[in-house]
């Protein structure tokens, strides 16, 4: 064998050797699970790096097990109350399982479509058209436990389920608009009625609260007054008192006599009189003090008497 037909040979090997290395040797990346197959058949599961399998005998299947987004076409669903609306949704999931996404299902996409789609018509065609648009979170979570249920033997979880959008028809839309238009303009009168009425009754407790405190104030004033007057008169009372304790007194440590006395009673009444009354009724302890009185007349006529015989 010449040296041409040698050095092709060994060409040949070490193509060989590199295709059979390459063919050999398999990355699977860290998002990704790799199952291997051999001449048709499961063998085993490999792990993200560097793997080695028998070339030509192995194949291997690689899935991607980061979060998927399908975007479910619109469709037209009818609601409880027979309203037709458009509808689409966006499903989120992950793989769970390699080995059920693969074995399992065909085409797991398309499959989660179909399923979607279905689920729609009948979560929607249980709820009226108000419910319907005002419970989207109801329906995304009801959705989501059906397709999750739905796809766990598929080795895939459902992680979310959005609705992208409901379209209603134009005259249920325009009738729509009337309605809210018609709804604020109640609620608007309603909250102009509340806040006059808001207004009155506080004006109302004011103006209760002014005459209040307005009363509180002349009865305070009132018992000012009052209190005043009544220590006004006490002390007059306790001078008063002073004073005739203090007469009385200074009358009799001077051992006063009967005519002195009877002089004082006079003036006593002549003070009561003031010159003013009429009549007088005087108590029945002063009898002593008008025979006296009487005493005195006499004893003045007397000496009247006396004097004009003198003078005779």
């Amino acid at each position: 064998m010449d040296i041409i037909s040698i050095s092709v040979l060994v060409i040949v090997i070490f193509v060989f050797l590199l295709i059979l290395a390459i063919t050999g040797i398999k990355i699977i990346r860290p998002y990704q699970k790799g199952l291997v197959e051999r001449l048709g058949k499961f063998r085993h599961q490999i792990e993200p790096g560097l793997n080695l399998i028998i070339p030509f005998f192995d194949r291997v299947i690689k899935v991607d097990m980061r979060e998927h987004v399908i975007d479910v076409p619109p469709q037209e669903v009818i609601t409880e109350d027979n309203v037709v609306v458009a509808v689409d949704a966006i499903i989120y999931y992950e793989v769970s399982d390699a080995f059920k996404v693969v074995y399992n299902v065909k085409n797991f996409e398309s499959a989660a479509i179909k399923l979607a789609q279905t689920n729609l018509r009948n979560v929607i065609g249980e709820l009226e058209l108000d419910q319907t648009l005002t419970s989207r979170e109801k329906v995304n979570l009801k959705l989501r436990e059906v397709l999750d249920d739905a796809t766990d033997k598929w080795g895939v979880r459902i992680t979310r389920v959005e609705l992208k959008k409901i379209d209603p028809p134009r005259d249920i839309t325009d009738a729509m608009s009337q309605q809210m238009k018609a709804e604020r303009t109640k609620r608007a009168a309603i909250l102009q009625a509340q806040g006059v009425k808001q207004s009155q009754i506080l004006q109302a407790e004011g103006q209760k609260q002014s005459q209040i405190l307005k009363a509180e104030g002349q009865a305070a004033a009132i018992k000012k007054m009052a209190d005043a007057d009544k220590y006004k008169l006490q002390i007059e009372a306790e001078g008063q008192a002073l004073a005739i304790k203090t007469v009385f007194d200074a009358i009799h440590s001077g051992n006063p006599t009967p005519d002195l006395l009877t002089v004082k009673y006079l003036e006593a009444l002549g003070t009561i009189a003031d010159g003013k009354s009429t009549k007088i009724f005087l108590p029945f302890e002063t009898s002593g003090i008008l025979s006296s009185l009487g005493a005195i007349g006499e004893m003045f006529k007397k000496d009247d008497t006396k004097k004009g015989e003198e003078k005779s």
